[in-house]
């Protein structure tokens, strides 16, 4: 029997999927008498396409100025290859298509209109000039978080680990924007942002782990084609969901080698997920992965009996434990001898601070939402999961899992905010059109994995693309105090791709004390900023 591809610990990756944050917050409009809306009418003719709008900037990095030209626009994608090549980069049927337009809207062809805010140093020559998408996930996540975040020429200012006061929020100029090395594509997958779905049977066409990849990789091609950038250095970045997304996209892209790959947060393996292991009896390696980034929390929460000094020589340790001793332990299920069973408690309990009754009770095996409601239960406090750094009043006080995510709700109003002015002020973009910060509660919205007799495994799709282009570099990223993909679990996955050994030097690894969005925090979005450049100059300097 497989199991249901609508596991909840799939959509829980999302930024914003939490129950932290209910329905996403949108802003209101006023209707304007020269465009009118159809956002209340889905099965209405779609909204006409607003014109690219192109502005200009400049933003320092580096004690370098960078003048940038900016366009924020759409392109329409089919749902197949022979349907998408039947339209034009204006996203109508091509005139010797030989189809006509349907006239029930509901019943044409479907199409996504996928919206982008790219960014484009002036005067730099495009055959050399790298380009980066980049995309959050979800999957039903807009990329307001990368967007206004990490390395878009302005950001919004949060407080890190700190619910931030409500409105006016600080949004800056961004001196770790990576226009310094990079021309930058952020894209809001099919239903999110200003990106919109159309015609019969949309959802299944562009929700799903493959259709999403595909929509994506013509996306891609179409913007290249537009842009004139065929012959540019490529680079593709992914956070959370999006670096499965990232994986599958880059197989998908047949034709298109990519200089670089960075997954940020990542998850290949649903299998591994700690959010919900124990729908899957058996196979329990996610508690061994998840068990660092449960040190790392006590650790940062002061939890831990007699912790040392800093936490990378604690991590290295539990590391060790995780893959030894303590996965020795699981495995052998209800043969472990009582002896051992209270050894490896005495050492869970002593690495994670929380009680040993608990950890006994438990059987060892710990899931995410546990931890982060026990771990400071004593305080009637539940602990972050996008970073466990972030704390907040229990809403439950006898649930046995946490009911929320007191991350999420810190700073999504602060990004909300930020998505909303930013592209309507500076993009001058989208002024009567909502902007949706995800799918949830979207009717249809689901996602469909492939069939497998576990949870979703994209790991051989990053393999073929490494294989098939030898030279393609992957940059893994993250926070040690994630827990929706602990960094662990990313490493673990990169060791075991089926990939020859010498391919696994083109791996390198970057880890901050952080949670899952590390660009919260100003001082590692720095650091961060640094690493990612210097990989790319780093791909570049290696042909």
């Amino acid at each position: 029997m497989t199991r249901k591809p609508a596991l909840i610990w799939m959509i829980a990756l999302c930024l914003s999927a939490t129950v932290a944050l209910a329905p996403a917050q949108e802003a209101k409009q006023e209707t304007r008498p020269d465009h009118k809306s159809t956002e209340a009418n889905p099965a209405s003719s779609p909204a006409p396409i607003q014109a690219d709008s192109i502005t200009e900037g400049s933003v320092t990095v580096g004690g370098q100025a960078i003048a940038y030209k900016a366009v924020a626009g759409t392109l329409t994608v089919g749902a197949t290859n022979a349907e998408d090549a039947l339209l034009g980069l204006d996203g109508k049927l091509l005139a010797d298509s030989g189809i006509q337009p349907t006239e029930k809207p509901e019943d044409a062809r479907p199409t996504a209109r996928i919206f982008y805010a790219a960014y484009f140093k002036k005067g730099a020559p495009s055959e050399s000039r790298p380009i980066t998408f980049l995309y959050n996930g979800g999957p039903g996540s807009s990329t307001m978080w990368l967007h206004m975040g990490s390395f878009g020429p302005k950001r919004v200012v949060t407080t890190d680990t700190l619910h931030e006061a409500a409105a006016p929020y600080k949004i800056v100029p961004n001196p770790y924007s990576l226009l310094d090395v990079s021309d930058l594509v952020f894209i809001d997958a099919p239903g999110t942002g200003f990106s919109r779905i159309f015609g019969k049977g949309k959802e299944e066409a562009f929700w799903g782990l493959d259709p999403d990849a595909h929509a994506f990789e013509r996306f891609i091609r179409r913007f290249l084609t537009k842009y004139d950038r065929w012959n540019s250095p490529k680079y593709l970045f992914g956070e959370s969901y999006g670096t499965p997304r990232s994986a599958v996209l880059s197989a998908d892209l047949h034709g298109v080698d990519l200089n670089g790959i960075v997954l940020l947060s990542a998850i290949l393996s649903f299998d591994n997920s700690a959010d919900d292991p124990k729908v899957n009896p058996g196979v329990d390696q996610a508690y061994a992965l998840a068990l660092p980034t449960y040190a790392a929390s006590a650790w940062y929460h002061k939890l831990i009996p007699n912790p040392p000094a800093t936490l990378e020589p604690l991590l290295a340790e539990v590391e060790k434990f995780a893959l030894g001793e303590y996965m020795s332990a699981l495995l052998q299920g209800s043969e472990l001898p009582e002896a051992q069973r209270q050894a490896i408690a005495a050492k869970l309990h002593d690495y994670t601070g929380l009680p040993l009754a608990y950890i006994l009770k438990s059987d060892l095996r710990i899931e995410g939402g546990a931890f982060s409601k026990t771990l400071q239960d004593d305080a009637g406090i539940t602990t972050g999961r996008l970073d466990t750094r972030y704390e907040g009043p229990d809403l439950d006080r006898l649930s046995e899992s946490a009911q929320y995510d007191p991350q999420s709700i810190a700073i999504s109003s602060a990004y909300t905010t930020a998505i909303n002015q930013y592209l309507r002020d500076d993009l001058n973009y989208g002024a009567n059109w909502t902007y949706k910060v995800n799918t949830y509660g979207d009717p249809g919205f689901k996602w469909p994995f492939r069939t497998t007799e576990s949870g979703p495994n994209v790991m051989p799709d990053l393999a073929r693309t490494m294989i098939a282009n030898p030279k393609t570099r992957v940059l893994l990223a993250g926070g040690y105090y994630d827990l929706a993909t602990p960094y662990f679990e990313g490493k673990f996955e990169m060791h075991h791709l089926p990939i020859p050994a010498k391919l696994q030097s083109n791996i390198s690894y970057r880890y901050y004390q952080a949670g899952h969005m590390i660009y919260v925090n100003e001082a590692i979005l720095k650091q961060f900023h640094d690493d990612v450049a210097a990989f790319i100059k780093g791909t570049e300097a290696a042909k």
